[in-house]
């Protein structure tokens, strides 16, 4: 089943994320290359695809897993969460309907 992963980052935690991201795009390499992922991608602090010093609010993963309690023991092992980037997580199964 799909399920969608919605983190939100700590304030001011650009530089953590910058330093950590090739761990974290590494872990979804890994399911795109089982083909589990449908998208990934962080959300910019500001109306701009390339948000500079500002930053991220956090992140968006949709990704196939067994159960809800694997996407949320994946979730919770991520890079971004052990370095202190992500201050939430909050894991929900999710139905694709388009396209």
């Amino acid at each position: 089943m799909w399920y969608s992963i919605y983190a939100t980052d700590f304030e001011n935690s650009l530089d953590k994320r910058l330093v950590n991201r090739p761990k974290h795009l590494k872990r979804l390499q890994l399911l795109q290359d089982e083909g589990r992922l449908l998208l990934a991608g962080p959300h910019p602090s500001t109306d701009s695809n390339d948000p500079g010093s500002n930053g991220f609010s956090g992140s968006l993963i949709v990704a196939e897993f067994n159960t809800l309690d694997d996407a949320k023991k994946w979730a919770n092992e991520d890079p971004f969460i052990k370095c202190g980037v992500y201050e939430k997580i909050e894991v929900k199964p999710f139905t694709k309907s388009l396209p």
